[in-house]
């Protein structure tokens, strides 16, 4: 064959085997990053369907241990929203990001009435430690009252768990910024050196005061996490964390700053932040840099 025939040919074929090449490479990597964002987003849908049920399980218990009719139809109403959440939530595909963040919206509001629920029959529940003093001394007159002290004292023997669930944290006002050398904000992901979260715990009459540590996941555009940051328990395992911090929380609104030191080029995209306490997953939000 003609030289000046055959080295074209030769160059053409090359050229075709380095684009399939270089087409398999990115078809891979396409691949290991969708896989990443659904198991992160699989691990979001999970946490909320567990909570959606433990509310409605505790609705149900708290039915049990009431004498008041008002409150029980109010309570079967919210029970019955709660299991028609979760029924819209595993309907859901994980992946539909719209309807997830509307149905976590919906989550944050189902705890609120619980925790108002709890409030209100732990207020019974002081009622009757009151009741009972006055009953050592006037027994035989309120012997009716004596015994809706013991249904209450039943009650309240079993409220500790939903005490512990309505006094989760909440982490609300979630932000996500990029800093520069100088640590001034900067919207330039080339002169990005550093990432501040930023967020708020909520205010919770019900919640324990004292040190917590907080732990917060920075997950990239293509799922993969921003780490460094030590691991922490949660699902009876240990996921590795962006960053912690620790804070004192006294039932109030605490604001929260946790930073992470950027090493790698920033990537363009969507960034999601993730904040874990107490082995529960107490918010997350997406941001876009571009």
């Amino acid at each position: 064959m003609n030289k000046k025939i055959l080295i074209p040919l030769i160059l053409v074929i090359l050229l075709l085997l380095g684009g399939l090449a270089w087409l398999y490479y990115n078809l891979d990597r396409q691949k290991q990053d969708n896989k990443a964002m659904v198991e992160l987003a699989d691990l979001d849908k999970k946490e909320m369907e567990n909570q959606y049920q433990q509310f409605a399980d505790q609705y149900s218990e708290m039915k049990t241990q009431i004498n008041n009719d008002s409150i029980v139809a109010q309570l079967t109403r919210e029970q019955e929203r709660t299991q028609q959440l979760l029924k819209e939530l595993r309907d859901t595909k994980s992946t539909d990001a719209r309807e997830i963040t509307r149905l976590k919206k919906e989550l944050a509001t189902v705890r609120s009435v619980l925790r108002s629920y709890v409030v209100q029959i732990d207020s019974l529940n002081r009622l009757n430690q009151n009741l009972t003093q006055e009953n050592t001394r006037i027994r035989g007159q309120y012997e009716e009252a004596n015994k809706q002290i013991v249904g209450l004292s039943t009650e309240k023997q079993s409220l500790s768990e939903k005490v512990a669930i309505a006094a989760q944290l909440d982490a609300i006002g979630i932000n996500l910024t990029g800093l520069d050398k100088r640590n001034k904000k900067t919207s330039s992901l080339r002169k990005t050196k550093s990432l501040q979260v930023d967020f708020s715990l909520a205010k919770n009459v019900t919640a324990q005061s004292g040190m917590r540590t907080l732990y917060v996941r920075i997950n990239t555009p293509t799922g993969a996490l921003l780490g460094g940051g030590g691991t922490f328990p949660y699902e009876n395992k240990d996921l590795e964390c962006s960053a912690k911090r620790t804070v004192e929380y006294t039932g109030n609104e605490t604001a929260v700053n946790v930073y992470y030191a950027v090493d790698q080029a920033m990537q363009s995209g969507t960034y999601r932040v993730s904040i874990f306490a107490d082995g529960n997953m107490i918010g997350s939000k997406n941001f876009v840099f571009n």
